[in-house]
């Protein structure tokens, strides 16, 4: 069964084209189920849209999501579509996000950590003179962000859980030991971590997370999915096969993805 949960669209400002473009390029891939998962507003921030062109509007998410229901009946007898969001992790404001999403039938919420220290992870500037215990302190910080996502109990599947590399490939040998306590988190919390192909559109190359946490991710027993994070119709289901074939070589059996807030677990 061929699936994919992680697709924007023109909502969120940096996509192209609408949802039903992305059903239509996924029924044309031979997909079986395929998961809408755009940017979430910024709820927990003031005014209706302050970060145009990285999210959608707060006042656009309720017709997002009946858009979508629309859509799931639509198209019911050529394809599943999957009701979902990809949702910034903001320790602070984790309830408002919490309480927001509770009002819809979403059928999963992939959690995302695209900041810290209230700075983007593809801010290329970022790391700008940056020292080497200064990197190794954000790199910390990125992976102590993703473990309390894991532990928030919001989240069905982690988003690209290396993609602090996106801009900065150099931070991938960066070594810490917080790399394996998130993966030992992620596993206990029982929440599948994505494997993301658009790290190919970056400067990293490649998929999220690399093979080399990939494979301790089998070790530690940490559940898998599949997301192309398309950004245009025709990158849906990219790399699919070939990341089916990789997660059996390195050892997985089984990836899943979600309906209603469940797992749905396919034997790979």
């Amino acid at each position: 069964m061929k699936f994919d949960l992680h697709t924007h669209h023109y909502r969120c400002g940096h996509a192209a084209d609408d949802i039903e473009d992305y059903i239509k390029a996924a029924i044309a891939a031979d997909l079986h189920v395929i998961g809408i998962s755009d940017h979430s507003p910024y709820f927990a921030e003031d005014g209706d849209h302050p970060f145009q062109g990285l999210t959608m509007a707060k006042s656009e998410f309720s017709s997002y999501i009946e858009e979508i229901v629309h859509l799931k009946e639509k198209y019911k007898n050529d394809i599943e579509v999957l009701a979902g969001v990809e949702s910034d992790y903001f320790p602070a404001s984790a309830e408002i996000y919490r309480m927001e999403y509770a009002k819809y039938p979403l059928d999963y919420i992939t959690g995302s950590v695209h900041f810290v220290d209230g700075i983007n992870i593809f801010d290329k500037s970022r790391w700008d003179g940056m020292k080497e215990e200064e990197i190794l302190r954000v790199k910390e910080d990125y992976y102590k962000l993703i473990q309390l996502s894991a532990k928030s109990g919001m989240f069905h599947i982690l988003g690209h859980i290396d993609a602090i590399k996106g801009y900065f490939p150099e931070i991938a040998k960066v070594q810490t030991i917080e790399i394996d306590n998130t993966l030992q988190v992620i596993a206990d919390e029982d929440i599948a971590i994505e494997i993301n192909t658009s790290g190919k559109m970056k400067d990293c190359g490649g998929w999220y997370p690399a093979g080399d946490i990939l494979e301790r991710a089998c070790y530690f027993g940490v559940p898998v999915s599949f997301g192309s994070d398309s950004h245009h119709p025709e990158r849906v289901g990219e790399d699919w096969a070939e990341v089916q074939a990789h997660l059996k070589e390195i050892g997985y059996t089984e990836w899943r993805f979600y309906r209603k807030q469940k797992p749905v677990v396919i034997p790979l």
